[in-house]
Order: structure tokens, then C-alpha cells, then sequence
């Protein structure tokens, strides 16, 4: 028997037995299973660390939750459709279905390979119909409920990708906007297309992130920022003619200071304003090719004036692309004065500033700037002199024309794409019935076979364009749009609870039980899109009676990044590093005990060597002990320390594993492992206390690096599975695991102090006197009293403490300055056990004699202690 571990001698094997043994498959009983799911992964060919990391850290806390004792569903599946699969499916000459099944088989390997102890018969893959049937399903019902719409709109074309690109799946470049996926320049175009009015939800996704305790405070202020809530009020404009025209503003207090209107190229009334001239027109057509970061300050003034409400003097409108149509209403009032883009566009086209408010304090920078600070209004009328707070509240008060008004920055979800591997969009265009859902029992629609083309591949289907209207009968054209991939993974989570069930996309009676999500871990580059939208699809799934709960995840774990040589893991960079390159165990312990799952961190061979050295270290241990090691049976004094050592990490690592703080629980293990070795050199060990540190060992590290934990758990020679073995239990019970180790460690590190002061090169006796059990009594109400209070008579009134008032006080004046930073302290009986267990650390050190005491009142040394800090005297 080898004293070296392999992992991959013993992986095959353990695999073989947690199959056998269905260790992960969710038993059938389970009535409120404890929900553990990483973001499921792009098939895009092969694992990466960010994936290793993610899953790592899901099934460290799934296998810790197990043995707590709770059922737990822990699932896997694949985000199977989407662009990516459609590109490497041409350039390698193939079809995108089969290049995914292909990644799908890989990368399921890898994860086994892993030893990520999944529920593989709740497997989910999103482009198999039985799954995409469902997306088409909660369409159609959502269309039904009037959340779904078909409407023109500018939206963003990639033409490398030749498809529309969401708000969010815009980045910015060097030279101006670019798509997420190839970094082409984006272009504006007006097309139809399908939109989720997801802006229904606006309000209730804004307050619902007060309630996501269990979330990063980042996460949910991105998703702030991005439903971007804005309190203010509107402004109705008239245009002769024209109507009227609504403004967004959160200065009313200006309004008197309007010298122009603006709408955006998009605006609803911008055609009809032009009608009729072809200059204006191709003026306007000119700058809705141009994107705002483009434009500048250009402009168009359409020749038509409006109406001040307040002043009713006339104001020119101009068309601008400074002003975005999905930003409040798609017009503003330009007041130059007092907003730095309108004074920006009013110096460009020669448009009249007009202060309306006077700061208190300083002085203006009008004209050369705008002022934008608060201050008093004038030259507005009946508001003159009036502060701006109190004129807004006024205005808002006493004018039709302005009324409140709260705008949200969120727009409705794009769906829609012109591509091929993506759900077919369930809809029938119809000349007579117009659109037209596709009935349930139709579902679901199937892709076709692919075809190599530019554009959209099913349009270049007759046999799936070409249908019947499931209304009139009369001939139809089906949609040729697919749906954006952020629909699957949008209620993806709710298939896992009943992957097979035909009737429903889920088990609501399961849901009922099982949600929300208990953990859910993933990137906060997911904030904007997956993150908002999977609260959406909640929501919407609970107004149409579907869901109970509203929000679908309880706690939200964003991890870091794994960086190399300071940059994020990039096979485009060259700084990849392969999950396989070290071995499953190693790369799993060490991306866990690198870092708190929220931090990036850096990977370097040096630190991978760490997780590598523990588990030989162990492994070795556990060998010798079955093997060679001397042990005895009856117990001596320092057994009891170990015993404590042990259960205190028992109770240390549950808090850190409770607390995701895996690198923390590997410390943990750490230490304990160090003290066995040292009790192992110190003396010979006793069996019992030996085997079941190193028991204790193998079922701490086992979330963490399960194939180790089960060797080492069959080596000393417990029965059944470690996966399958509760937490270990204390001895004793353990309160404060930590005060106990500062106590040993601090005590410590003072002789050691005293040692190198006094320059004592073989010291033969130490003496460890620990305080009267009065001053344990005083120390805790110095703890606990309000600053003001007089402790001393407190003291000298409880009957705890038996000392005298000149005792007590000398007591107290030397703790008083610092009674708020007072480090807990065990109580007296604790400290005096806690040490006399620790005295053989000090023996095997310095190899002295050790005692531990409590001395009676008087002496010297009993009056040099205190709570947490025995008197020490060397010899």
C-alpha cells in the first residue's frame, strides 16, 4: 500500500460507487430540498477554470448541506442554443446541433471527471424540443396576458452576426459602439420585431431589490442602476397643430428657463412634424443613421414652435440626437442655463440662455457654464424668491401643466433574432387574422434541418415558412425569428424540479415546496441580463398563477474571477491554464482555498502546491496509521487538548463552510492537521484520539476534495460513504472555538516573549497562574455597562466578586481606557482546563515543566493576572 496519493487511481473507482449508490440522485421523498445551482454553462466546447470555480464552489456547499442531514437538489444542464454554436458550426464545416451535442458530451465528461456530485437524471438541455416546447409555451401565455408585443422599433444590428442586439449586449469601443460577441460596430436599423414588456415590472423589480437580503449589495445596485428609477415630474408642451408633447424633467424648478424643445429622431410625432419636406426629412433620416455617442450636439430644427405652457411664449423643436428616445419621454425641455447637454447644444445652435435660478452663495459661471446647483428662482413669475425645493413642491402642487411623474431607464426585452439556432418564435403572421399564436397542442415548433446562408437560415425554408393560420385556415407565414438564449436560461431552473413531466413546463405542486432557489452562484456580469430577467420571468409566472413565490433565489454568491499574471483566463491571450493540468483534487482545492468565493484571485503554481502537499500529507498519515504506526490505549493529560482541537475545528469549519468562506474551512483543516502531526511526534498517540482526528479530517475536507475523503474515510475504517456520513459531532460542546485558540495561542507567544527578553537559554520551569475567578466577573460587566457607568460599585454590590474595593479598583483603572476594544474571554473555569490541556505544547517547545494554577488572593503572581492573560514566571 503506497503512502502517495494518485488521484486518478482512486477517481474511476469512487465515481463507480457513487453511481451505484445514486449518492446525489434526490431521493423521491424529499419534501423541501435545500436548492444548490451554479449557472448552468454555455456548451462552447470545453470547461474552463471560471467554470471549475463555479462548480467547485456549488458542490463544496451541496455535499456540506448533505451532511447536515438535509435533502439535497443539486442538478446540471446546458445553454445550448445561441450564435456561438452557429459560427463554429460554419467554420468547421458542420451543423450547430451537432458541434453542440459534441461540447455537451465533452463537457459532461470534464465535469465528471471533476467530481461534481451532480443529480445527472434532472440533466436539462435547452435545443431539445421536449425543453424549448415549454419556452414556446410561457410565450404563448405570456402573449395572451398582453406581455408580449409586436412593434417597430430602432434597435441595434450587428452585421457581422447579422442579428439585433439587446441594450445590454452593446459595449463600448474604442471607436464607438460594438457587439459583446465579435466586437463588430453596431448599427441602428427599424425593424419589427417581439418584445417582452418586461418595463410592466419596472416598479416592482426596483423595490423587490430592498428584500434581496441574501444578495451582493453590487449585484443589486447594477440592477438599480439599470431599471434606473427617476422621481420628477412632466411638463406638457403644446405644438399648434401638432397636440401636445410631454417632457421628463427632475428640475421643474427651471421650466421658466425653456428656451427650446428637443426630441429624439425616434419620437412618435418626429415623421409627422417633416411631412411633406423632402429637405427636413433627409435631414432627419441623416441623424437617425448617427448613434448619440456620434452626433455630438447636431441638430435639425424642424421649423415648428411650441407653446410654453407657463409663459405662452413660442420655443423652436428640433430634432436632436443628443436626446434618447428610451430616456423619460423621449423629449426635453433645453434649458441651457441650468443642464450642461442643453448648454452644450444651445452654444452649437445659437439658442438663447435664460437664467431662472441664482445660487445663495457663490457666483454663477453663466454664461460660459450652466449652473445646475440648487439656489432661488427668478425671473419665473409668481416663483421669484422662492427656494428650489419649495418651488418644485409649488409647481408640482398648483400647475396642470406639470404633474408628478416617475420614469424608469429599463426598456422592454428584445427578443427577437435572425438567426437559426435559437426557439422558433411560436407566432403565424396571417394577411387576414394578422399574428396569430401557434395552438398548444401544435407545440412544439421544430427547427428545420440547417442550412449554410447569410441572414436568417429559416427563411430559406419554404416547407417551415409557408403554413396555414390556425384561426381562418387561409394561408399563413410562420415567424422566422428566434427567440434571444436568455429566454432558456430565464425559467430554467423551475425544469430541473420535474425534467420529465410532459403536461407542464414544471411541477408547480414542487415549486410550491422547493423555491426559491436556496443558493445561487454565478458572475455579476450576469446582472443586467440573466440576473433581471429570471426575476422578471418569476414574476410574470406568478401573475399568471403558475408560481407563488416572486422572487426566485434566496442567496446569491457572485464569484470572483481566476486571474494569470494579473488578467482574467483568456484563451485569446494565451493564459489559460486546463482544469486537468493538476488533477482534479488539487485544481479543486485550490480555487477554493484560494480565495472567499467573491474575490478574484491569482493562480501560481507556488500556491497550487499547498492544496497539492495537504493532500499527500494526509494521505500519508492515514497510511501510516493503518499500516506501521505505534499507538497506545490507555489515555495521558494532552489527549484532552486534541480532543478539544478537534471539536473546536469541527464547529469553526461548519461556521465557514455555512458561511461560503471555504478558504477558511481549509485553514481549518490546516491547523488540525498540523496538530496531529505534532501530537503524533510528541508522544505516542492514542488510537482512539488519532482516528478520529484523521476521521475528522477526511469528512471536513470531503466537500472540498471528495475522492481524498473517501479514501481516507475508508482507510480508517469507518463504514459506508463519506458522501453519505453526517457532520461530525463534537465531544463537548463548544461556544467559542476561536477565544479558546487566542487564549493557547497568546499565552504562548508571551513566553515565548519572555524568553527571548530575559535571554533564558534553557528554562526549566514554567508557571502558568491564572486570575482570581472575581476578575472574570468585573472584566465581563467592564464589557458590558454603558461607558458612564461606576463599575467598581457595581462590582462591589454582586456577589460574584470577592474582593475588596481597593482590589477591584486597581483592577479596574488598568482596564477602563480600553474597556471598548476588550477581547472576549472565556470563564474561569474554561481558562484554567484550556490551558492545563495546552500546558504539553509548551513542554514539547521549550522543554521545561509546566504547571497550571489558581493561587489564592495575595499572591504575587494571582495579582498579575487577568481574564485571557495568566502571569507567567520562568525558571
Amino acid at each position: 500500500m503506497t503512502s502517495y496519493y494518485d488521484h486518478a487511481q482512486v477517481q474511476e473507482f469512487w465515481q463507480y460507487v457513487w453511481d451505484r449508490e445514486d449518492a446525489y440522485v434526490l431521493p423521491e421523498a424529499a419534501e423541501d430540498p435545500t436548492y444548490v445551482l451554479g449557472m448552468f454553462p454555455y456548451t462552447s466546447g470545453t470547461l474552463h477554470m471560471g467554470h471549475v470555480r463555479n462548480y467547485a464552489i456549488t458542490d463544496a456547499y451541496a455535499r456540506y448541506r448533505r451532511m447536515c442531514g438535509d435533502d439535497v437538489l443539486h442538478p446540471m444542464g446546458w445553454d445550448a442554443f445561441g450564435l456561438p454554436a452557429e459560427n463554429a458550426a460554419f467554420e468547421r464545416n458542420t451543423d450547430p446541433e451537432s458541434w453542440t451535442r459534441a461540447c455537451i458530451k465533452r463537457m459532461r465528461e470534464e465535469l465528471q471527471d471533476m467530481g461534481f456530485g451532480y443529480d445527472w437524471s434532472r440533466e436539462i438541455t435547452t435545443c431539445d424540443p421536449s425543453y424549448y416546447r415549454w419556452n414556446q409555451w410561457l410565450f404563448t401565455r405570456l402573449y395572451e396576458e398582453g406581455l408580449v408585443e409586436y412593434k417597430s422599433a430602432t434597435v441595434n444590428w450587428c452585421p457581422d452576426c447579422e442579428t439585433v442586439l439587446a441594450d445590454a449586449q452593446v459595449e463600448d469601443g474604442s471607436d464607438g459602439p460594438v457587439c459583446w460577441r465579435c466586437e463588430s460596430p453596431v448599427e441602428r436599423r427599424e425593424l419589427d420585431q417581439w418584445f417582452f414588456t418586461i418595463t410592466d415590472y419596472a416598479e416592482e423589480l426596483y423595490d423587490g431589490l430592498e428584500d434581496l437580503a441574501g444578495w451582493p449589495d453590487g449585484v443589486r445596485e447594477i440592477q438599480r442602476n439599470w431599471i434606473g428609477r427617476k422621481e420628477g415630474a412632466r411638463v406638457t408642451f403644446t405644438l399648434p397643430d401638432h397636440g401636445e408633447v410631454g417632457v421628463f424633467t427632475t428640475r421643474p424648478d427651471t421650466v421658466y428657463g425653456a428656451t427650446y424643445l428637443a426630441l429624439s429622431p425616434g419620437h412618435e410625432l418626429v415623421d409627422e412634424l417633416v411631412a411633406g419636406d423632402d429637405d427636413l426629412t433627409a435631414g432627419i433620416e441623416a441623424v437617425r443613421e448617427l448613434r448619440p455617442g456620434e452626433a455630438g450636439f447636431a441638430g435639425v430644427d424642424t421649423g415648428v414652435r411650441a407653446r410654453h405652457p407657463l409663459t405662452d411664449g413660442e420655443l423652436p423643436v428640433y430634432v436632436a440626437p443628443y436626446v434618447l428616445e428610451d430616456v423619460g419621454t423621449g423629449a426635453v425641455m433645453g434649458v441651457p442655463a441650468h443642464n450642461e447637454r442643453d448648454h452644450a447644444f444651445a452654444g452649437e445652435h445659437d439658442l438663447p440662455i435664460r437664467s431662472v435660478i441664482e445660487p445663495q452663495e457663490n457666483t454663477s459661471p453663466l454664461p460660459e457654464a450652466p449652473y445646475t446647483g440648487e439656489g432661488v428662482l427668478v425671473d419665473s413669475g409668481e416663483y421669484d424668491g422662492v427656494g428650489s425645493t419649495v418651488a418644485r413642491e409649488r409647481l408640482l402642487e398648483e400647475l396642470e401643466a406639470i404633474e408628478p411623474e416617475t420614469t424608469y431607464r429599463l426598456r422592454d426585452w428584445l427578443i427577437s433574432r435572425q438567426r437559426y439556432w435559437g426557439t422558433p418564435i411560436p407566432m403565424v403572421h396571417c394577411g387576414e387574422c394578422g399574428h396569430v399564436p401557434v395552438p398548444e397542442e401544435d407545440l412544439p415548433v421544430e427547427l428545420p434541418e440547417f442550412v449554410h446562408t447569410t441572414g436568417n437560415p429559416l427563411e430559406e425554408h419554404d416547407s417551415f415558412t409557408e403554413t396555414t393560420c390556425p384561426e381562418c385556415g387561409g394561408p399563413a407565414r410562420r415567424e422566422t425569428d428566434t427567440m434571444d438564449t436568455f429566454v432558456d436560461s430565464s425559467w430554467y431552473f423551475l425544469r430541473y424540479l420535474s425534467p420529465d413531466l410532459a403536461e407542464a413546463p414544471f411541477d408547480a405542486d414542487a415549486a410550491r415546496e422547493w423555491l426559491p432557489v436556496d443558493v445561487y452562484v454565478g458572475g455579476d456580469e450576469h446582472a443586467t441580463l440573466h440576473l433581471l430577467y429570471v426575476r422578471f420571468f418569476t414574476k410574470a409566472l406568478a401573475d399568471l398563477g403558475l408560481l407563488e413565490v416572486r422572487e426566485p433565489v434566496e442567496r446569491l454568491v457572485s464569484q470572483g474571477t481566476v486571474l494569470y499574471d494579473g488578467t482574467k483566463m483568456s484563451t485569446s491571450d494565451g493564459n489559460v491554464v486546463s482544469p486537468q493540468e493538476y488533477g482534479a483534487e488539487t485544481t479543486r482545492l485550490f480555487v477554493l482555498s484560494a480565495a472567499h468565493p467573491e474575490q478574484d484571485f491569482e493562480w501560481t503554481a507556488n500556491d497550487v502546491g499547498a492544496a497539492y502537499d495537504l493532500q499527500q500529507t494526509l494521505y500519508g498519515m492515514a497510511t501510516e496509521f493503518v499500516q506501521s504506526l505505534s499507538v497506545r490505549a490507555k489515555r495521558r493529560d494532552h489527549d484532552a487538548y486534541v480532543d478539544r482541537e478537534i471539536d473546536r475545528t469541527i464547529v469553526t469549519a461548519g461556521e465557514e463552510y455555512e458561511r461560503f468562506r471555504f478558504h477558511r474551512a481549509f485553514s481549518e483543516i490546516q491547523r488540525l492537521l498540523g496538530v496531529l502531526r505534532r501530537y503524533r511526534e510528541y508522544d505516542t498517540p492514542h488510537e482512539g484520539v488519532y482516528r478520529r482526528g484523521l476521521r475528522t479530517l477526511s469528512a471536513l475536507l470531503a466537500p472540498m476534495a471528495p475522492h481524498l475523503g473517501e479514501e481516507l474515510w475508508n482507510k480508517v475504517g469507518d463504514d459506508g460513504l463519506v458522501v453519505e456520513a453526517d457532520w461530525p459531532d463534537p465531544l463537548e460542546a463548544v461556544d467559542d472555538p476561536r477565544v479558546e485558540r487566542r487564549l493557547v495561542e497568546t499565552t504562548r507567544e508571551d513566553v515565548r516573549d519572555i524568553v527571548d527578553v530575559v535571554d533564558i537559554d534553557d528554562p526549566e520551569r514554567i508557571e502558568l497562574v491564572v486570575a482570581e475567578e472575581w476578575k472574570y466577573r468585573v472584566y465581563d460587566l467592564l464589557k458590558t455597562s454603558e461607558p458612564d457607568a461606576d463599575v467598581v460599585s457595581m462590582a462591589l454590590e454582586d456577589d460574584a466578586v470577592d474582593a475588596d474595593e481597593e482590589a477591584v479598583a486597581d483592577f479596574t483603572a488598568g482596564l477602563l481606557d480600553r474597556r471598548e476594544g476588550l477581547d472576549p474571554v472565556v470563564d474561569a473555569d474554561r481558562e484554567l482546563e484550556t490551558l492545563e490541556r495546552a500546558r504539553w505544547l509548551l513542554e514539547d517547545e521549550f522543554g521545561a515543566a509546566v504547571t497550571v494554577s489558581r493561587r489564592p488572593t495575595g499572591d504575587d503572581l494571582t495579582g498579575k493576572a487577568r481574564p485571557g492573560k495568566p502571569a507567567i514566571h520562568i525558571s
